[in-house]
């Protein structure tokens, strides 16, 4: 039959699959998710750090936008979203250099890591940040001084760009310079044509008078 896979031949062994177990890859995963995540810290605090400032000021009555004309909220998603993408392919090349092979396993726990590590950042910098209660911080600092309006993150979207830089940055390492799976058929394939046979050259035939 067309296309038909001789049987193997004799002292033929399956190959065996190389990897870690079951348990080793869940131990690998949680060990990415873990770390992701806890890096969710460290994108909080810069976050913190590089984010612009929304400046408010009070009247003794009611507290108002100092630069009604500013962009500083922009400017803080803005901020959350660059350093999410920065990150993404930070961890995504650690992960990738920790362990080339990859894995389902290692791929969801890098995935759901940078989404945890998103909202840690989110939460842990805007619990650093300026107060949150408007009104009591206004009145504490007193009538017209200028002071910083709570951190916030109106585009929740930003929340995604972690993990979404993660994913396509390993996905790209992996197809680039990722270990390729051995041709398990490989051995049926013809290795080019036999080799001429060694040994005395045939006797020439013998040429004629006019030759």
């Amino acid at each position: 039959m067309a296309g038909h896979v001789p049987p193997p031949g004799p002292g033929y062994a399956p190959a065996r699959e190389e990897g870690p177990g079951l348990r080793a890859e869940i131990r690998e995963a949680l060990l990415v998710f873990i770390g992701v995540a806890v890096l969710g810290l460290a994108l909080g605090g810069l976050w913190l750090w590089l984010a612009p400032r929304v400046p408010l000021v009070s009247d003794s009555t009611a507290v108002y936008l100092k630069d009604t004309e500013g962009e500083q909220a922009i400017g803080i998603d803005g901020t959350f979203a660059l350093l999410g993408l920065a990150f993404g392919a930070v961890t995504a090349l650690l992960v990738f250099l920790w362990r080339r092979r990859g894995g389902i396993g290692i791929v969801v726990a890098l995935a759901l890591g940078a989404l945890l590590g998103g909202v840690v950042a989110w939460r842990f910098g805007i619990w650093l940040g300026p107060a949150q209660d408007v009104a009591a911080h206004a009145k504490e600092v007193g009538k017209g001084v200028v002071f910083d309006a709570p951190l916030e993150l109106k585009a929740k979207g930003a929340l995604l760009a972690w993990p979404l830089a993660a994913m396509v940055v390993h996905l790209g390492l992996t197809g680039l310079f990722g270990p390729r799976d051995p041709d398990p058929y490989a051995q049926y394939y013809p290795q080019g044509l036999p080799a001429a046979p060694s040994g005395p050259a045939a006797p020439s035939a013998p040429r004629g008078p006019g030759a």
